[in-house]
């Protein structure tokens, strides 16, 4: 993970603040971010694509604090967003509207108004139903919108099959044969501007071929269009590039760069890209504290204050997750399933963990927990979500403070 977590005379720290001491002063679960690895892993992916024409929108799904929204709006990004809420978002932290794409295949007319009034960059639209609606709301508050039509242009991105997204089976985007009668259409529309193309084949991608592949297929169409007169201004293609959680070997970002800006020397249109987990991940860890250690049937189970409402990956995915001990100390490894206090046996961090003996009241890093972390919390079981700080090195921010009993019922009513 980012060099920012490191061990300082046997405790880990985030920069300069210790571990150990943020969860006694704030508790846990808690998710720490480390505010030189997100500046350096933005900077890194940015400086990676150099001189060529892009525009780096974070994604915002990914992790979606205001105050790391600021800190990546302040770096030069725009954002990737796939719902009012996160334009929302994107809004409160200042973002220039004409950096913001908006995304997913569910765009109610509420939302399409939101993003309408608000200017945006663009949509990448999904599906024909969606571009009919987008020029209705269009023609009823007299703007006219800029659309990317998103392709899939079925590439096994050989990746998890729950976030695989370039597939014909998948829901998003539409089959590039059927993109160009669908680009005709909406060149004939009245409030409506085809303005690009966009492409995203999945999340966690390891391997450069799907992302050359597939951005192949969408050249292949965007000459198409030049063809029958549809000039584009943007290519949008996604993000998705992945991390090592464990003994994955995914490219660098220069190498991904250097892939793409390869296949797009020359051209005139503006290169989006949506990264989220390459600039996040890495970037935070969730502090959980060991409650008690059992043992059934001889197994071994750790089990932590942390369930899956904090961090859903490895009961969703099987995410692996590397968890260690804040505090290092010479000790025997025991099996053990790291598991949480929530209702499910899909509640757990690990299965069949080798790690290092613990106790309870110990605390535990969970690392690379910055993407999709926070932003899949839930309160179920009626659980307040942990809190969030940014570590800026010597100091730290609570960025977000822990839920109480009460925010778990603010807004219901009782009869």
């Amino acid at each position: 993970m980012a060099a920012a977590f490191e061990s300082q005379k046997g405790i880990l720290h985030c920069e300069g603040c210790s571990l150990k001491q943020l969860a006694r002063d704030i508790g846990t679960p808690l998710y720490v971010y480390s505010r030189n690895a997100l500046v350096d892993n933005f900077r890194q992916f940015d400086r990676a694509f150099g001189e060529f024409p892009h525009l780096v929108c974070f994604a915002v799904k990914d992790t979606s604090n205001l105050s790391l929204l600021r800190l990546f709006r302040d770096l030069g990004a725009g954002f990737d967003i796939v719902s009012g809420g996160e334009l929302f978002r994107a809004r409160q932290v200042g973002a220039d509207p004409q950096k913001v794409v908006f995304s997913g295949v569910g765009k109610k007319n509420v939302e399409i108004d939101y993003a309408l009034n608000s200017n945006i960059l663009l949509f990448n639209v999904e599906s024909k139903a969606e571009l009919d609606a987008i020029e209705a709301r269009g023609k009823t508050l007299n703007i006219k919108a800029r659309v990317a039509i998103r392709v899939n242009p079925d590439i096994d991105p050989d990746t998890h099959p729950h976030i695989a997204t370039g597939l014909l089976q998948h829901k998003f985007g539409i089959g590039v044969e059927e993109a160009l009668p669908l680009y005709r259409h909406a060149a004939s529309l009245s409030f409506v501007e085809p303005v690009g193309v966009s492409c995203h084949i999945g999340s966690q991608v390891t391997t450069l071929n799907p992302f050359v592949e597939a951005t192949q297929r969408v050249l292949k169409l965007v000459e198409e269009l030049n063809a029958s007169g549809i000039r584009l201004r943007y290519i949008d293609l996604g993000g998705g590039l992945g991390i090592r959680y464990r003994d994955e070997c995914p490219p660098t970002v220069f190498d991904y760069a250097a892939a793409l800006t390869r296949l797009l020397a020359g051209r005139p249109e503006t290169l989006i890209l949506e990264p989220g987990r390459i600039l996040a991940a890495d970037a935070a860890v969730l502090l959980t504290e060991v409650l008690y250690l059992k043992q059934s049937q001889g197994r071994q189970f750790v089990v932590a204050d942390a369930g899956m409402n904090d961090l859903l990956r490895p009961g969703l995915y099987g995410a692996f997750h590397d968890i260690v001990p804040v505090e290092a100390t010479e000790r025997d490894a025991v099996v053990a399933d790291v598991v949480g206090p929530v209702w499910e046996t899909t509640d757990y961090l690990a299965r069949d963990r080798s790690l290092p003996q613990v106790q309870s009241g110990e605390v535990l890093a969970v690392k690379d927990a910055g993407a999709y972390g926070f932003t899949l919390s839930s309160n179920y079981n009626s659980r307040p979500r942990a809190a969030e700080v940014l570590v800026d090195s010597q100091s730290y921010h609570v960025i977000r403070k822990r839920e109480s009993y009460e925010d778990l019922v603010r807004g219901e009513k009782g009869f």
